[in-house]
């Protein structure tokens, strides 16, 4: 198994009025895309395991007027839809036979989406086949495409409702009144409390509870699930973050530099067609009194395969010329979000390098900071006089 073999759960969230766009991207509901490695022509071989018989944001609308989910205390800027992308490298799937089996490979993928998510919470689940790996198709001579799983998602936990002491029954104060399932980006993907090897919450050394990123679990379980579905020659993928992305920017960037240079080399291998100027020259030198030229059908096939080659050549330079262009494009373009991320995260990255344990220390601080203030204004919030328990 090759180490490039590795499959990446992502899950990002979005607020209702940003997910339109992705709604675009993953419908394919756009004519134009700015990545010009999408071919419209292929998105009927696009496969849904879910479709959206409406808008996104209609379908959450729908579900929180039947009280599929519940929409209570949520404010404007609520992430109340998610993102699950499941992708593995394009060679992994070129290696197992194609599209065949990414259809097979993502639909147990989606199996673990359902299970992990719970299936009426996701509108849309679809594998991409559209998306052109150009590196790789150029390496190969042929046509190679990206598989990948989207799955769109409410993120939803179970949350029980009690009865408060205004209940006129005194009997039923602090019992469950009702269930609800609330949306909740943070409590779905809650932090989880790391342990030791006796199985006791572990500390820092500050004293501090170690906690464990919830996706990072995610990406244990879909590993442990697809291993034990039979998918067994790839490796655990980690999740993305800013690191990882200057990781896989440099990376496009030496890849497409590399190509740069090979086209490069190949159009400078591409000579003007050799023909020895003297016997050019000496053809139809020869002529009739009636001003007609005289040449030999050698001298007329020496000369039709010249001007085929020099045809065949010219074509050829302009291609490589068009593919050069196109990649200085591509390497501008990385280069200018490498160099934004870097700046942005250069900082951090230095601390990281100089005082890992400091850093890590001061950021699960920071977490549990904010934890404490978010359950501090939710205590208050719940403490607040509200409408008379009509029980």
């Amino acid at each position: 198994m090759a180490k490039t073999d590795r499959t990446v759960v992502r899950n990002q969230p979005y607020q209702k009025g940003g997910i339109g766009i992705r709604e675009r991207h993953n419908e394919r509901k756009n004519e134009n895309y700015s990545n010009h490695d999408i071919e419209l022509e292929r998105s009927p071989m696009n496969v849904h395991f879910r479709k959206c018989d409406s808008t996104y944001t209609q379908a959450l609308e729908r579900m929180s007027e039947e009280k599929t989910v519940s929409t209570r205390g949520l404010k404007n800027d609520a992430k109340v839809f998610e993102e699950m992308v499941f992708d593995v490298n394009t060679a992994y799937f070129e290696n197992h036979g194609g599209y065949e089996y990414a259809k097979e490979f993502f639909s147990e993928a989606f199996r673990f989406a359902e299970k992990e998510l719970g299936s009426k919470y996701i509108l849309s689940a679809v594998i991409h086949a559209d998306e052109k790996n150009r590196a790789m198709s150029d390496d190969l001579g042929r046509s190679v495409y990206h598989y990948h799983l989207h799955v769109i998602y409410i993120p939803v936990v179970e949350k029980e409702v009690r009865w408060t002491k205004k209940c006129k029954d005194k009997a039923l104060v602090g019992t469950v009144k009702e269930v609800v399932c609330q949306i909740s980006h943070s409590k779905k993907w809650a932090f989880s409390p790391m342990l030791d090897e006796q199985g006791n919450p572990a500390l820092s050394s500050a004293g501090k509870p170690k906690r464990i990123p919830s996706y990072s679990l995610l990406q244990d379980r879909f590993f442990e699930h697809m291993q034990g579905a039979g998918y067994k020659d790839f490796e655990r993928g980690v999740r993305g973050s800013t690191e990882d992305n200057l990781s896989v920017l440099d990376y496009k960037i030496k890849q497409d530099s590399k190509r740069l240079g090979e086209i490069t080399k190949e159009l400078s291998a591409v000579q003007p067609i050799k023909a020895d100027f003297d016997e050019v020259s000496a053809i139809g030198k020869r002529m009739f009194l009636n001003g007609n030229i005289e040449i030999t059908s050698g001298e007329y096939e020496r000369l039709k395969g010249l001007a085929i080659d020099g045809v065949v050549a010219g074509r050829k330079i302009i291609s490589l010329r068009k593919q050069i262009f196109g990649l200085e494009q591509r390497i501008r373009s990385q280069q200018k979000e490498l160099d934004s991320l870097y700046d942005k995260t250069k900082e951090f990255f230095m601390a990281v390098k100089l005082a890992p344990e400091r850093v890590k220390e001061l950021f699960t601080d920071i977490f549990e900071k904010g934890k404490g203030a978010v359950d501090q204004r939710r205590s208050g919030l719940s403490a607040r006089p509200s409408g008379r328990d009509t029980r």
